[in-house]
């Protein structure tokens, strides 16, 4: 595919979004990410990027401020415009996040409002600022959980979002078919990032419990899932809409 295709991916400076990254410059994409608060490794990401011969950029997003989106794309625009002299892009990749291991009980209202804002809210009002300058024949790519098919102590506010999400992702794909837009979920299972204090990472006996939950006899690592979303961005993925991937080995089959 043309490397003028440009991508946008939401928390791309690091774990699973910084992979996606550099699978889809690795297909000649350009690619746009986001951060909310580590600028210096969103800019060693976006050199990692550049090292593969494509245009990058950094653009700060906080998206538990849902009110900060219009201001975002309007920069969105200017960056579009400056940096790859495009008015739109190719590819909406929502991935940015947050995690927290809350048992049910325990979970506050201002812990609720915080996962709402941030994974599904924002999913839902970015995407809608973003359809008018995404190209037709274009897809969006929204990140859920394995947990939303099997449940996980602790994940009741956090899966109960990404369940949304999925229901959304599958109104986007109806309702933008005529522009040719697909609209698709990936949904990892336990992979080893920094992701919820780098959870798995460090905790042997919570990785061990895990990786025996799966067939594979082991959890994901983020490359497991950055290639699937890049291959849902080429054109031998073109008749792929509407549908919830999982990418997790199999755990809990």
């Amino acid at each position: 595919m043309s490397s003028t295709k440009i991508a946008l991916v939401t928390g791309g400076n690091r774990g699973l979004g910084k992979d996606m990254a550099l699978q889809l410059a690795h297909k000649g994409h350009n690619v746009i990410i986001t951060y909310h608060q580590n600028r210096e490794l969103a800019i060693q990401t976006v050199a990692e990027l550049e090292q593969l011969k494509v245009k990058s950029v950094a653009l700060h997003l906080n998206l538990s401020d849902v009110k900060s989106i219009p201001a975002f794309i309007v920069t969105l625009k200017d960056t579009l415009h400056s940096n790859f002299n495009a008015t739109h892009f190719d590819y909406l990749i929502n991935n940015a996040g947050m995690g927290a291991t809350v048992p049910f009980e325990e979970v506050t209202e201002a812990l609720f409002d915080e996962f709402l804002n941030v994974h599904f809210k924002s999913v839902y009002f970015l995407t809608q600022h973003c359809i008018p300058i995404l190209n037709n024949g274009g897809c969006v790519i929204n990140i859920s959980s394995g947990t939303t098919r099997y449940c996980n102590p602790g994940y009741s506010v956090y899966s109960s979002m990404k369940g949304a999400v999925e229901v959304f992702t599958r109104y986007v794909a109806k309702e933008l078919g005529h522009k040719g837009i697909r609209a698709n979920v990936v949904a990892p299972g336990p992979v080893e990032t920094d992701f919820n204090h780098a959870a798995i990472r460090s905790n042997p006996l919570m990785k061990e419990r895990l990786a025996s939950l799966s067939p594979l006899g082991r959890v994901g690592v983020a490359e497991d899932i950055g290639s699937v979303v890049a291959f849902l961005c080429s054109d031998e993925a073109r008749w792929i809409n509407g549908q919830r991937i999982e990418v997790s080995g199999g755990i809990n089959i």
